[in-house]
């Protein structure tokens, strides 16, 4: 059985509306957080765990790097996979996620990034 929950953790509420409903589109469940501590929030809510978060790095309040800290220092949530979507690629590679979308967004990108870890 494959897993089809996808978490976004983006502040941007058009990028964010925009990767939902194309995601959804795919036949993925998403959930959306608005922070890096709702993302936190969320990871305890959502069951199954998601199979992947999509992650913005620059966001108001807890921002990307804080919640890696957090995701990554939890054991119940340190294996979900992480795409970092982001303009500034070199800061978003500096932080080791299992893949990286570019932004301004490409759907396909995402899509195709998404994909490898939702089989």
């Amino acid at each position: 059985m494959s897993c089809k929950q996808i978490l976004i953790i983006e502040d941007d509420q058009a990028i964010c509306q925009t990767m939902k409903d194309i995601l959804e589109i795919q036949g993925y469940e998403v959930s959306i957080a608005n922070d890096g501590q709702e993302g936190v929030d969320h990871l305890r809510k959502i069951l199954p765990n998601p199979c992947v978060i999509v992650l913005d790095l620059m966001m108001p309040k807890a921002n990307g790097w804080q919640f890696l800290d957090l995701q990554r220092a939890d054991p119940q949530f340190s294996h979900i996979p992480v795409i970092v979507c982001s303009a500034f690629e070199e800061s978003a590679k500096s932080v080791r996620p299992q893949a990286f979308v570019s932004k301004p967004v490409q759907l396909k990108q995402l899509i195709g990034a998404v994909k490898e870890f939702c089989a």
